[in-house]
């Protein structure tokens, strides 16, 4: 498994705002979390977090991420249920998703069955980011989060980079460490295949050529 970032904890995010108030989110530039700068993110999350009916952040952490294996319980199930759990807790009555299920009408059914209430309508498209500025809110919220989160495992452990596998600060880092303590850092999702072959080429002297996925 090498989906997402090898360091830190997923975070989603669920936000409501009522209908009257969806154009406010194109006028202060709300758009895909990936292309805003951390400034910037930091910026509209304040201002989302401050009017918008409601939101709700779940964060996820990489032991849980892989204890989800025990479980035998996939990567996007594991977001599907999280996602449920946020929708549950907020019951709009039309819900926008970003699917993550090659299916999107698969994935929307998939999660109108964890619900423990019937919404108006729910939209699953992949991505949602692009196409539903309150996707996107929900998103910039999460991506802020996880920011902040970082930053203060960053002020601990020094410079990892983004925690992604195309980052080649966090590889080098991941390397360091295991070479230093025999064993990948406690924010590494272990279970990801850049952490096994780090650990493979580290600890049991085998070459590795490629860590990036």
């Amino acid at each position: 498994m090498s989906k997402g970032s090898v360091l830190g904890p997923m975070v989603l995010c669920g936000v409501c705002f009522f209908k009257s108030k969806i154009d406010f989110l194109s006028e202060i530039g709300v758009k895909d979390s990936k292309r805003l700068s951390p400034k910037k993110r930091s910026k509209l999350a304040n201002i989302l977090k401050n009017n918008c009916y409601s939101h709700k952040i779940i964060v996820i952490g990489p032991q849980e991420i892989d204890e989800r294996e025990l479980k035998k319980i996939t990567m996007n199930r594991l977001e599907e249920l999280k996602m449920a759990e946020i929708i549950n807790n907020l019951k709009p009555d039309i819900i926008y998703i970003d699917a993550v299920d090659v299916n999107e009408q698969r994935f929307g059914e998939s999660i109108k069955a964890l619900l423990n209430y019937t919404p108006k309508k729910i939209v699953s498209k992949h991505k949602a980011d692009d196409i539903y500025p309150i996707v996107s809110a929900g998103s910039i919220i999460a991506k802020d989060k996880r920011d902040a989160l970082i930053g203060e495992l960053q002020d601990e452990y020094g410079n990892f980079g983004s925690g992604y596998p195309s980052d080649v600060r966090t590889i080098e880092f991941m390397r360091e460490y295991v070479k230093k303590n025999k064993k990948p850092p406690i924010f590494a999702r272990k279970s990801w295949d850049t952490t096994k072959k780090i650990i493979s080429e580290e600890l049991s002297n085998r070459k590795i050529t490629e860590f990036l996925n």
